[in-house]
Order: C-alpha cells, then sequence, then structure tokens
C-alpha cells in the first residue's frame, strides 16, 4: 500500500514537474526536427541523386585536373598531375569517368578516356559552354560534363570532364546506402545524449528558483521582513518574485498594524473593565453582581490574552538564554494547582531529576506551558487527572477530557477557535499563543488524542 501510495505520489510530482515538461518537450522537439531534417535529407538523395552528388563530383574532378595541368618549354599542357584517388578513379574507369583538355581553338591536347574523337562534348563553342553542365550522349550513353576555363601563359585552355549516369547512381547507391542506419542511430545517440545533459541544464538554469523558494518557506508572520532575492533570476519570472515582495511588504504592513491595533485595544480596554468591576462592587442595588462579575472577568482575561498574542507574534519581545524547563515546569503546576484543585482535578508531574538546559525565553516557556496545562484542567471533567510528563525531547500533557474529533485536531491551534459544546469560557486564544511562542523557538506543537482525553507534545 505504501509503495502504491509512493508512486502514485512519484507519478504526479513528475507529472506538474516544470523540469519534467521542459525536459519532455526538449527531447521530443529535438527527436522531431532531427527526424524531420533526415528525412528531407534522404528524399532528396532517393530522388535526385545525380544532382545531389553526381555533378557535384564531376565538378570537383574538372578542378582537380584544371589545378594538376603540367605545361611544357612551349606552355603547352602535357599531362595531368592529380591526387591518389582521383588519378585511380580515371584509371579504374576509364569508360565511365573522362577528362579532356583543349586549346582556345579546339584542337584537343590531353585525353584520359578511350573518346578519342578529338571533339569537344556538348553542343556550342567552348568559349559559351564554360562553367557550365551538359547532359551529353557519349557512346550512346548518357553522361553529365562540364567544362571549365583555365589560363597559362596569356593562353586559355578548356577542361571538360565526363561522368556516366550509370556510374554515378551506382556510387551514389553504394555512398549512401548506409545513411539511413547511420542517421537513425546519430538520431538516437544524439537523443539520448541531450535527454542526459538537460536535466543538468535545468538544473543550473532553475538554481535561482529553488533558492527562492527555501526563501520562501522560511518566511513566517515572525518572520516577515524577508524578501526573496531577484537576482540571477530568470527575466520571465522575475516579474513573479517582484510581486511576491510587494505582496510580502502590504502582508508585513497590515500584520504589524494588526499587532499595533490589538496591543492598543488590549492596553485601552484594561482600565475600563477594572473601573466597571470597581464601579458594580460600590453600587449595592445593583442585582446578580455575579453574574456581571464573571463576564467582565472574563473580558478582562480576553483582553490578557490579546496583549499575550500581540507581544508572542513579534520577535523582538523574546530574552533568549539558558533555561531549566524541569523549574518552569514546577513553576506552572504550583501556579496552577488552586485552580485544579477548584475543580477537583489532580495535578501529576512525571520529570526526571535533571535535564539539560534548553535556549528559550523563560516567560514565553511559562506562558506556553500554564496555557496547555490550564486547558486541559478545563477540559477535564472532576476527579480527573492532569500528566505533565517531560524528557530529554519534549514536554507532554495529557488529560482524561472528552477529547477531539479527528476533523477537530488541526484546528485546535487557530484564533478564536473553541471546540463545539465547550463548557468554560475560554477566549480561544491560548492555543493560538502557544503556537506562536513554538514557532518562534522553532520547536513543533502538536496534539493527539487518546481514547480518553488528548495529549499536547511540545518538541524541542
Amino acid at each position: 500500500m505504501l509503495k502504491k501510495f509512493l508512486r502514485a505520489q512519484w507519478i504526479r510530482y513528475w507529472t506538474y514537474s516544470l523540469s519534467a515538461r521542459l525536459w519532455l518537450t526538449s527531447i521530443a522537439v529535438l527527436a522531431v526536427s532531427l527526424s524531420f531534417i533526415a528525412a528531407l535529407y534522404l528524399y532528396a538523395l532517393n530522388q535526385f541523386p545525380r544532382e545531389m552528388w553526381q555533378k557535384d563530383n564531376n565538378q570537383k574532378n574538372a578542378l582537380r585536373v584544371s589545378a594538376g595541368l603540367q605545361y611544357n618549354e612551349l606552355g603547352m599542357p602535357v599531362s595531368a598531375r592529380l591526387d591518389e584517388q582521383t588519378a585511380w578513379l580515371f584509371a579504374i574507369a576509364p569508360t565511365e569517368v573522362m577528362y579532356r583538355v583543349f586549346d582556345n581553338h579546339g584542337t584537343l591536347m590531353l585525353s584520359s578516356g578511350k573518346d578519342n574523337s578529338g571533339l569537344a562534348w556538348g553542343k556550342g563553342r567552348l568559349a559559351d559552354l564554360a562553367d557550365s553542365h551538359q547532359r551529353v550522349t557519349i557512346n550512346g550513353r548518357p553522361f553529365d560534363v562540364i567544362t571549365l576555363a583555365t589560363d597559362h601563359g596569356g593562353r586559355r585552355f578548356y577542361v571538360q570532364t565526363a561522368t556516366s549516369d550509370v556510374f554515378g547512381e551506382n556510387v551514389a547507391n553504394m555512398k549512401f546506402a548506409p545513411l539511413p542506419e547511420i542517421i537513425a542511430w546519430s538520431i538516437l545517440i544524439a537523443t539520448i545524449a541531450f535527454g542526459l545533459a538537460f536535466p543538468f541544464t535545468i538544473r543550473r538554469v532553475l538554481y535561482p528558483l529553488k533558492v527562492a523558494s527555501e526563501a520562501a518557506m522560511s518566511i513566517t508572520p515572525a518572520n516577515l521582513q524577508t524578501r526573496l532575492n531577484d537576482r540571477d533570476i530568470p527575466s520571465e519570472i522575475k516579474p513573479l518574485i517582484v510581486a511576491f515582495n510587494a505582496a510580502l511588504a502590504r502582508l508585513e504592513t497590515g500584520f504589524i498594524a494588526q499587532q499595533d491595533f490589538l496591543g492598543a485595544a488590549a492596553h485601552e480596554l484594561q482600565t475600563p473593565l477594572t473601573l466597571l468591576r470597581g464601579q458594580i462592587e460600590l453600587q449595592p442595588e445593583i442585582e446578580n453582581k455575579n453574574l456581571l462579575y464573571r463576564e467582565i472577568d472574563l473580558m478582562a482575561r480576553q483582553v490578557r490574552q490579546l496583549l499575550h498574542l500581540a507581544e508572542v507574534s513579534e520577535s523582538q519581545n523574546y530574552s533568549f538564554g539558558e533555561v531549566d524547563r524541569l523549574a518552569v515546569m514546577r513553576d506552572v503546576a504550583s501556579y496552577l494547582d488552586r485552580k485544579a484543585a477548584g475543580n477537583r482535578i489532580t495535578l501529576r508531574l512525571w520529570l526526571p531529576d535533571t535535564l539539560p538546559p534548553i535556549h528559550a525565553d523563560k516567560s514565553a516557556l511559562f506562558i506556553l506551558l500554564k496555557n496547555i496545562v490550564e486547558n486541559a484542567i478545563h477540559y477535564s471533567p472532576p476527579g480527573g487527572t492532569v500528566d505533565i510528563l517531560a524528557d530529554a525531547a519534549s514536554i507532554q500533557v495529557s488529560d482524561n477530557g472528552p477529547g477531539l474529533k479527528a476533523d477537530e485536531a488541526p484546528r485546535v491551534f487557530d484564533r478564536f477557535w473553541r471546540a463545539p459544546g465547550a463548557v468554560h469560557g475560554g477566549t480561544g486564544l491560548g492555543l493560538a499563543i502557544c503556537k506562536e511562542i513554538a514557532v518562534a523557538h522553532h520547536w513543533q506543537l502538536d496534539v493527539k488524542a487518546l481514547q480518553q482525553g488528548s495529549r499536547f507534545i511540545l518538541r524541542f
């Protein structure tokens, strides 16, 4: 089951991965492009072998003959010095590949083949045929003939080379027959090599995005001043980074305004509530004073919680140092002992003799543990117990109250959230304050539903 889940997650990740999409798209475009170019080239070879090879090769032979002409003391061509491959070609197929050299009057000076008629190939004067191809018939067979003009010692000579169609087609077939297989293997190798190399290119191109993502993950309500670095970001994505930073700036401004409002409102409400309670105490004719006191005390408690929430949401309000967590836990138990006794709840401490100190704000740790234990006292039934346990890695607080439903656990740390049917007069801010303190200290605070009750776990 786990393997199927992991496989599904892996498939989902790569389905929506930008790197995978770029990789697949690039591989497909490369393979299709190379295949299209190869198909056009092979089509041209199959349809126009003479134009693709015969005429080009014939012209190169003419240039080699022209460049290799040897002259006597009278300035007349007497031989042609050719490279080994060209000389072999004229020798091995004298009836298929031939050359002739004429003077300016059309007199034959040199000849390689057996056609010694002395006449130039083609129709027209040599001067008119210079630098052009012609289709001619020699001994009843079609040939491609090219005529080149060359000058030496103030005289002009004409070089003609001829290649038969049969020879050209046969050589082209032998020369190009392996090409489809070679091209197919080349496309396959190029595609594989590109596919292996491209992920490194993508990783390098997308590295600035990875850095920006890591920076974005570090942004918390206690760290809203962080901004994403737009240096080296691709220009197509840079507007997104700029817009995200602008949104962060607006969010920071709004968050600061919210915290300032919470603090100011809480401070402003404390004094009127105190005066209101005093006025009620001084008015003997007021009925149901206990109900009024209860409501005023509840409002005062909510005001204090708002003050705490505003304070713990600002990192500059923390004073970190080495803290003895065992001493803080005993202080919390002592502070809440009277409340627990009033609710007929037994507080039980399960503490080792010693634990190493932790780096924390002592007052914030006290508020966190006090809120969790106080919450456990409120939800535990009369005669119940609240257990506080500590080890080197965590602090755990368990109660035997009504517990949490599966859909309620993720919401217990939300501001102003209270469990449906809650009977005690809570504000819905105590656990939200705990979460803020845990985040500021980089701790992990979780809740776990038990068969009866709940367990809060603070991991360091």
